[in-house]
């Protein structure tokens, strides 16, 4: 496994609210699902990604953008443009004034607009995220990120926009994974641009020591790591270990390695009914007891007062 891979695990599609909007000028969307993550490509014409705090972005045909939620925003086709559609969770399509509009815009299958020839077509999908694991991933991504199309595009784009006009049986299925690709594409794009600042565990991945070492990481993260078996594991001496690690991740390898063990304790806390005791042995430590010292330690609560409270509050990421 690479940090990217087990960071994106959290974000799978699974159940992908996908769709696409035929629009007409003017026009505007006001985004009020609350998905944590958001992807969005133009088909046809241009539009304008209008967050409430920062600078509005401009899309143009195959641009992608990828949003971080949960604050609402608008998409337009000027940033100037008063929207008279709120997108609500599951797409479900309302005026301004709350009135129910999606059964009255439907189109076709994932297809919603006024008229089907629309002078600009925008594609979107939204994820609603509840892992902590996946925190780290959005902790990395600006309010709003922007891949030009020659960047991204690819079989998986074309693919993805063909299926959305289908409804064929297991078609959700195959939304889902195309939808989990090209979000990968993305991301992976994004990172190699040189505005993106890629954090630290995503470009130490193909650094000869720490690559290994993260490598380790994320595989067995409850095997009792030391710097000393880390640094035989990778095949290096401990001072260059730490060294190597520390400059690239930013972090040192136990660090790192005590708040991914602690991320996906939070994970397990929120996601299953399962004994602290049991949670601890499975992430990496000896019993409930030691857990709770380190889960204090770093978040500011008990594993049992993180369980107990509601899922907004303690989903920190």
């Amino acid at each position: 496994m690479d940090p990217l891979t087990d960071l994106l695990d959290g974000v799978r599609a699974r159940t992908a609210a996908f769709c696409q909007a035929v629009l007409e000028p003017p026009w505007g969307l006001r985004i009020a699902d609350g998905a944590a993550l958001a992807f969005a490509t133009v088909l046809r014409g241009h539009a304008w990604v209008v967050p409430d705090d920062g600078e509005p972005r401009r899309l143009e045909v195959g641009d992608v953008a990828v949003v971080k939620g949960p604050d609402h925003y608008t998409v337009a086709d000027s940033p100037g443009t008063v929207p008279d559609i709120v997108v609500h969770e599951g797409n479900r399509l309302a005026a301004v004034d709350g009135t129910d509009l999606t059964a009255a815009l439907r189109l076709g299958p994932r297809t919603s607009g006024r008229t089907p020839d629309g002078s600009a077509v925008l594609a979107s999908g939204t994820y609603q995220v509840t892992s902590d694991v996946t925190g780290k991933l959005l902790d990395a991504l600006p309010p709003v990120l922007v891949v030009p199309a020659a960047e991204v595009q690819g079989p998986v784009m074309r693919l993805l926009l063909e299926e959305v006009d289908r409804d064929g049986p297991g078609q959700q299925v195959v939304l889902d994974r195309l939808l989990d690709i090209a979000l990968v594409a993305t991301l992976r794009a994004w990172f190699a641009r040189s505005e993106a600042g890629a954090p630290g565990w995503y470009g130490a991945f193909n650094d000869p020591v720490a690559g290994p070492a993260l490598r380790a990481l994320h595989d067995d993260p409850a095997h009792p790591w030391t710097v000393a078996s880390l640094a035989a594991h990778v095949g290096c001496s401990r001072a260059a270990l730490a060294r190597r690690f520390t400059a690239a991740v930013g972090e040192t390898p136990m660090a790192y390695l005590t708040a991914w063990r602690i991320a996906l304790a939070a994970d397990l806390l929120r996601s299953t009914d399962r004994t602290i005791e049991s949670i601890a042995r499975e992430v990496g430590y000896s019993n409930a007891f030691a857990l709770s010292v380190a889960f204090k330690r770093l978040r500011g609560l008990s594993p049992k007062q993180f369980r107990d409270r509601p899922r907004a509050v303690a989903s920190t990421g």
